[in-house]
């Protein structure tokens, strides 16, 4: 895995798990488990896909004290550090720290005010865990939520940095932050603010709600490009409405675009045009099928035509500049080999084993 010396902007560091968190360690990437609580097998085969795709920590709801025994299971078999999200109930957010919680997501507007989110606050440093506060939108203390002379971005701010104030005053800084909303802009300015009013905290981006795939991943991709680019986040989730494993792909890929971490290929293919004369569609979706199963951070061109060939893509390790119904194969703008169209995809993937 690659990664530039951009810094995060000047977080201290936590552990999830063994984990590091924040203090200029890697973007962490993060996903969520959908699989029924109370079913541990299906819970850690989702974790162990997760895993594969590279995913570094995962969270599981607790909806239900009767689901305890199962997130203890989970935890003590999970070859990741398991957080525990936990609404409206603090002793579930207790006992999951007792049985195996790398980490705890608590709101404390919904877990039984500041008196219960004590509680919490003593379990998780008695067992040495970190607290994510996440404050949404949807779910803003009711004072708070009425003003009217406050934007949005303006009270998650306010409410995630006065419970900040409480949990160090109390002498726990163990502390991550979340404050998320489904409005791309509003997400933005939100951890903008965060990022001045409470420098030293780490802080976990994502637009909230994103939508299916494609909705999803572009909205997330332009407010989470933009505060990561700005040194803002330690770690991050894509929220989508699919197989969390889609989640953890485009959390990699977005931070591959952005030179923060690369773990799998990158793909540069150009548009068609009438130049073309192979089917480029389908050599491009064929190759990036094949790029699924490699765990390097190479790059791969598939170019339509000679005038977006080895000069377009002089950077890609390996590449394929076609003509009619051909290929020129190159590393790094030289040319390696011509092969017919037929022989493509299979010659690309030969090139990658030996590199």
């Amino acid at each position: 895995m690659v990664q530039d010396e951009r810094p995060n902007q000047g977080t201290r560091q936590v552990m999830v798990g063994d984990v590091p968190l924040g203090g200029g360690a890697p973007v962490v990437v993060q996903s969520m488990l959908n699989a029924p609580a109370k079913d541990v097998e299906a819970n850690l085969a989702q974790i162990a896909a997760l895993a594969e795709a590279g995913c570094e920590v995962v969270r599981m709801a607790i909806p239900h004290r009767d689901c305890l025994d199962a997130f203890a299971a989970v935890c003590a078999a999970s070859p990741l550090p398991v957080v525990a999200d936990i609404h409206f109930d603090a002793q579930i957010a207790i006992e999951a720290a007792r049985r195996g919680a790398a980490k705890l997501r608590i709101n404390p507007g919904n877990i039984g005010g500041l008196e219960a989110t004590d509680a919490v606050i003593d379990a998780a440093r008695e067992v040495g865990i970190p607290i994510r506060i996440g404050v949404n939108a949807g779910s803003l203390d009711g004072v708070l939520a009425a003003r009217d002379d406050l934007t949005l971005p303006e009270k998650l701010a306010a409410s995630a940095s006065d419970y900040v104030r409480h949990f160090e005053e109390r002498g726990f800084h163990g502390i991550v932050v979340s404050a998320k909303a489904h409005d791309v802009q509003a997400t933005i300015d939100t951890y903008r603010l965060l990022a001045a009013r409470i420098p030293s905290v780490p802080l976990h981006i994502g637009v909230t709600e994103a939508g299916t795939a494609f909705q999803g991943i572009i909205k997330s991709a332009c407010g989470l490009g933009v505060l990561l680019e700005q040194g803002i986040g330690d770690t991050l989730r894509i929220s989508l409405t699919d197989d969390p494993v889609t989640e953890v792909r485009a959390c990699w890929t977005l931070l591959g675009a952005l030179n923060l971490r690369r773990r799998s290929p990158e793909l540069i293919s150009c548009p068609t045009c009438g130049r073309c004369q192979v089917n480029l569609i389908g050599l491009a979706s064929e190759v990036e099928q094949r790029l699924a199963n490699v765990k390097s951070p190479v790059k791969v061109a598939v170019m339509g035509c000679v005038v977006n060939g080895p000069g377009e893509a002089a950077d890609a390790d390996i590449g394929v500049a076609c003509g009619a119904g051909t290929g020129v194969v190159f590393s790094h703008g030289k040319i390696v080999r011509k092969v017919s169209e037929s022989e493509i995809v299979d010659a690309l993937m030969e090139e990658i084993e030996q590199l």
